[in-house]
């Protein structure tokens, strides 16, 4: 558990806050590039409480800046993109990508004072169809977010994104936490005999989580054993503040699992960013890494998991099955088919995460030995807190993540994960 004084510093973002400052150092997700047309329209983004704007101008540069223009503070997301910049609708002032005010047109002539107008921006860079934005000091702005999945080909990539309306560390806590997965998502009914690691989804087992600290956050493997006698074990990957690397590699999804030892190097991860004190935006991503592409039955597997299936989603991202109608849970079902009720493997993690609450109480808390990834990275947390406070850089702001894999293997009952399986999560491409 943590103090309330604890709890109430890692878990608000905004500008001056702990939580906010560390932030502040790590390249942020702020859109997916294909939300962004050249001279399309502007959106609206909010990252760490900050109400911002986001567009491609003529040239096709990415701009994010305050959404609130600097004359009358009308929203630029009413603006007209135009002619490499954002007028604004109510008096046609005009911005560019840097917040800098270039037409001022309703000032006569001489009279013009933009060159001392500035809007506050940010920079922005377009990794793995993500347009990410930084918001910290000049003077220390990380190398570019090159995420091993954010570098392979499009062909190669999936990337999607919904609304979760809690705080964002209880969202990523469950994206560290590997013992749900056997209750939460389990399948009941005709998966109940399957003797490989199908199994999981239908018979609960006890997972046991071994945590390493690492120069970017942490790695752990969580090993569940078989009714062979083997074990499987998948190694997991938390990179400051809010990513969560997981393998994919023996096929498995919404969509079936393949029990095959037939290992097909891809992984899937998830971000949680936070918007503001109370929710957070869920970037899901997969990527294969060897010569196949992601084919269209995985691309719409993926999504269906993502919670972006057909009619699964309302404005602006936020779902359908969200909690003003308690996430649409099928008490019928609950009995025959999903041991939630709940349709989805995200939108059932985002049930159980914002029925805690906008940002839950951790003072009230009972952890036990399968916490140890959500502990320890918490208290990276707050090292890294206290870290940006007396000057000095947080894990993860290198480029020491480049070339992390996620990995997974069934092994024999008596083998040692970290020489089996750890190495093979620092290489720079696949098998």
């Amino acid at each position: 558990m943590l103090t309330p004084r604890d709890n109430e510093r890692i878990t608000r973002v905004g500008r001056g806050t702990a939580m906010g400052e560390l932030m502040r150092r790590y390249w942020m997700p702020a859109a997916l590039s294909t939300e962004l047309a050249v001279d399309g329209a502007p959106l609206r983004v909010k990252l760490l409480g900050e109400k911002l704007v986001a567009f491609r101008d003529s040239a096709g540069r990415v701009g994010v800046l305050d959404e609130f223009c600097a004359h009358r503070c009308a929203s630029l997301f009413l603006g007209r993109n135009e002619d490499n910049g954002l007028r604004c609708v109510y008096h046609g002032w005009k911005y560019d990508v840097e917040g800098r005010l270039i037409d001022q047109p309703t000032e006569p002539p001489g009279k013009e004072f933009k060159d001392r107008i500035r809007l506050t921006a940010y920079p922005t860079i377009e990794r793995g169809g993500v347009v990410w934005a930084y918001m910290g000091p000049a003077g220390r702005m990380p190398p570019p977010p090159d995420f091993s999945w954010a570098v392979v080909p499009e062909s190669h990539r999936f990337v999607e994104k919904s609304w979760q309306e809690c705080n964002w560390l209880q969202a990523l806590e469950g994206g560290v936490d590997s013992a749900h997965v056997g209750w939460l998502h389990r399948t009941m009914g005709s998966l109940t005999s399957d003797p490989g690691v199908g199994g999981i989804w239908s018979q609960p087992r006890t997972t046991a989580d071994e945590v390493e600290e690492t120069d970017y956050g942490h790695l752990y493997a969580s090993t569940r054993h078989l009714a062979d006698g083997r074990k499987w074990v998948r190694i997991y990957h938390f990179i400051m503040p809010f990513h969560v690397q997981f393998a994919l590699e023996l096929g498995h999804g919404e969509s079936g699992w393949t029990t095959q030892e037939r290992y097909i190097p891809q992984a899937s991860g998830n971000m949680w960013v936070p918007m503001d004190d109370e929710n957070c935006m869920f970037y899901t991503w997969t990527a294969k890494y060897g010569v196949e592409p992601l084919t269209a039955a995985e691309r719409e597997c993926r999504a269906r998991i993502g919670g972006r299936g057909p009619g699964e989603q309302l404005a602006n991202y936020r779902k359908r099955r969200n909690k003003d109608v308690d996430w649409m849970i099928d008490r019928a079902k609950q009995r025959t088919a999903t041991f939630s009720g709940v349709d989805g493997i995200a939108t059932q993690d985002h049930a159980v995460q914002e029925s805690m609450g906008p940002i839950v109480d951790r003072s009230r808390e009972h952890l036990g030995a399968t916490d140890r990834a959500v502990v320890v990275m918490r208290r990276i947390m707050l090292d890294a807190m206290n870290t940006i406070e007396q000057g000095g850089d947080p894990p993860g702001v290198g480029n020491s993540y480049y070339d992390v894999f996620a990995r997974e293997r069934i092994l024999p009952g008596d083998a040692d994960w970290r020489t089996e399986l750890r190495p093979r999560c620092f290489r720079k491409a696949a098998e």
